[in-house]
């Protein structure tokens, strides 16, 4: 296997070749990855590059999750995690996209995105322009919601029990027993204020 080609060498092979370079809004390092920020309409472009040219060699896709970003201008992140055998190198690729856009499917690219990204359509509601099965993953048929988003409620909506009477597992709306509370303890080591002087902590001594 080849030595792990540094992050510095890749980011430097990626300036040398003039139309992906043109593709990046902003890079990083990070524990010794290389991440790349582009536009979610260059995704198809710039992940067939890494994969087809020799000297990126991306062949496989380790990894693709969302992001839920509430406070940002545009909200979500599609992060793809690529890996290169023959050079073994790794590269991040990330793009944002919102609710009224759709990030274009890699599946015909990465085959491996397939499940990838119907867990992310499931779990963050981002949807993925040509997939042709994307549909929910891991929650329940008739699931309202995406769990993984910062504004989906910790309770869920709906609680799922058995009813005896009916012989099925039902839905209901979720049924709280008690209200949420807000419990704000002071600190143990930081409630007790200790005196300034000697002679002031003697005399709480005796008492």
């Amino acid at each position: 296997m080849k030595k792990f080609k540094m992050p510095d060498t890749l980011s430097q092979e990626i300036n040398n070749f003039e139309l992906l370079n043109s593709f990046i809004i902003k890079r990083d390092i990070f524990d010794k990855n290389l991440i790349i920020l582009i536009d979610q309409s260059n995704i198809i472009n710039v992940l067939k590059i890494l994969k087809d040219e020799e000297v990126f060699a991306f062949t496989q896709l380790t990894d693709l999750c969302g992001v839920d970003l509430p406070h940002e201008e545009i909200r979500f992140q599609v992060v793809y995690n690529l890996l290169s055998m023959n050079n073994n190198s790794r590269i991040t690729v990330k793009a944002f996209t919102d609710n009224s856009n759709s990030v274009p499917s890699i599946k015909k690219i990465y085959p491996a995105a397939d499940w990838y990204e119907r867990e992310a359509f499931d779990l963050y509601g981002i949807n993925f322009s040509g997939h042709d099965d994307l549909r929910r993953l891991l929650t329940d048929y008739g699931f309202e919601g995406h769990p993984l988003r910062k504004d989906f409620p910790l309770t869920g909506n709906v609680e799922v029990r058995y009813d005896p009477d009916q012989e099925r597992v039902i839905y209901e709306k979720v049924d709280l027993k008690q209200e949420y509370r807000d419990f704000d303890f002071e600190s143990s080591w930081k409630g007790f204020r200790y005196p300034e002087n000697q002679n002031d902590r003697e005399e709480n001594t005796d008492d």
